[in-house]
């Protein structure tokens, strides 16, 4: 991880490939790097000429150095003397919301097979509002990026429309607002109404808390009917799809279907390598390859617990001096796996904690042995991280030497078969899961 002055100094160290040490300092000399934004690098320049000529004859390159630093394309841009004088009063003031920060747009979202699909029809609603799909249900687990959308919705829409009326509400909140306007009187009650019926696009995360709040579902129905009726654009996020809300009003369940619905799953390897990479760019830092994959192998459940281990080592950094390494990485992870309320443990665990049942080394289990043991303990370990992590069947193949996911589902099934044919090893099974469940 570094500082932007740290990253400028590795830019300018790259360019010595491409130029040389007299272009650099003839040019370079006066110019400094004040911040990342948005994959954005910002740069100040006191001489006129000096920035000018960086500009015509040397920004591609520098954009060509930032994408082999980040893996990822990066603009660049030079502040004038103004905006280098009033930045550090900006950079102080926070947007109103995270609504009106640019920090949650289709251009910072990694897209990956688990969530493509959502992704493209929130794309399809954010350049065509009310046009496609209204509404639209995305769905999933917390943590995989709902909200995330939702937000580049209203900050692609803000964009193409300036003026649009959009109002966003959690569905707790929702019935607060109402609770407490009700209170207030019938005034407050009519400005609610207004302000949520008015909108040009409704957002409402985690619908699903609305479900058994009989005024709340009475009060969003006719919001929904007047939106909807107006040809205004709704969407809405929810950790279920609608037919598994067993207290949700059936007139609200069919309105809730009329759109479309989409789910996002928890990302694969891959994604939640791009994730890293693309969060470290965002956050103008740099991490390695070899750190990267080790978070990207081990936090394995959402995009927020990737997020967060990530913190935990800025914090490392940034409070005790300490680099990120292997061994930082490492505790980072395991704190956060502790701090988790759904535990989910690493693959690493599993593998570890089954050869030391079946007694066998961790390199038989994870190898090419045929040995009927070391098959068994393979096999019960490939059945384990499917069940208690969310690899998916390649990534449980890398973790055990490469294998093709076919040998992986091979494996589930014979496993499946023998706790169905075999009450002694599907107690193996039990013991082996409390014993890794115990752990945490």
């Amino acid at each position: 991880m570094n500082s932007v002055a740290d990253i400028w100094k590795l830019v300018l160290e790259k360019l010595q490939a491409h130029l040389s040490a007299t272009t650099l300092s003839t040019w370079f000399d006066e110019t400094q790097a004040v911040a990342i934004q948005n994959k954005t690098l910002l740069l100040y320049c006191p001489s006129d000429f000096k920035r000018g000529s960086i500009e015509s004859l040397y920004m591609d390159k520098i954009k060509d150095v930032l994408r082999d630093i980040f893996s990822s394309d990066f603009e660049v841009k030079f502040l004038s003397q103004v905006e280098f004088e009033s930045f550090g009063k900006e950079k102080e003031k926070k947007p109103a919301s995270l609504l009106d920060s640019g920090e949650f747009t289709f251009e910072t979202f990694v897209v990956g097979d688990s969530n493509k699909l959502a992704y493209a029809a929130a794309r399809a609603v954010a350049d065509a509002p009310a046009e496609h799909y209204n509404p639209l249900f995305i769905y999933g687990d917390s943590g995989l990026g709902k909200t995330h959308l939702i937000y580049a919705v209203a900050h692609a829409i803000r964009e193409n429309t300036p003026g649009v009326k959009i109002a966003y509400v959690k569905g707790d909140d929702l019935t607060n607002e109402l609770v407490a306007a009700i209170q207030a009187g019938p005034s407050k009650t009519a400005e609610m109404r207004e302000k949520y019926r008015q909108a040009d696009l409704l957002l409402v995360d985690d619908v699903q808390f609305i479900a058994g709040r009989k005024q709340t579902q009475e009060e969003f129905f006719h919001t929904f009917n007047t939106l909807y009726e107006s040809k205004r654009q709704i969407v809405l996020t929810s950790d279920r799809p609608p037919r598994e809300m067993s207290l949700l009003d059936d007139r609200l369940r069919t309105r809730f279907e009329w759109g479309l619905l989409v789910d996002v799953q928890p990302p694969d390897f891959e994604t939640r390598l791009a994730i890293i990479k693309n969060k470290a760019a965002q956050w103008g830092t740099i991490i390695e390859d070899d750190i990267a994959k080790y978070i990207a192998e081990n936090v394995t459940s959402n995009v927020r617990q990737l997020e967060g281990t990530m913190n935990k080592i800025l914090a490392y950094r940034d409070l005790i001096g300490k680099e990120m390494d292997e061994e930082s990485a490492n505790r980072a992870v395991h704190d956060m796996m502790r701090k988790s309320n759904n535990y989910v443990p690493t693959a690493a665990m599993i593998i570890s904690e089954v050869s030391r049942y079946f007694g066998l080394e961790e390199s038989v289990v994870k190898g090419p042995s045929r040995n009927r043991e070391a098959v068994n303990a393979r096999q019960a370990a490939m059945y384990l991280v499917r069940r208690m992590t969310n690899l998916s069947t390649p990534d449980i193949g890398r973790e055990f030497g490469g294998r093709d996911h076919t040998t992986v589902l091979h494996s589930l099934e014979q496993i499946e078969k023998k706790i169905k044919q075999d009450d002694i090893f599907a107690q193996t099974i039990r013991e082996i899961t409390i014993n890794i469940n115990s752990k945490n």
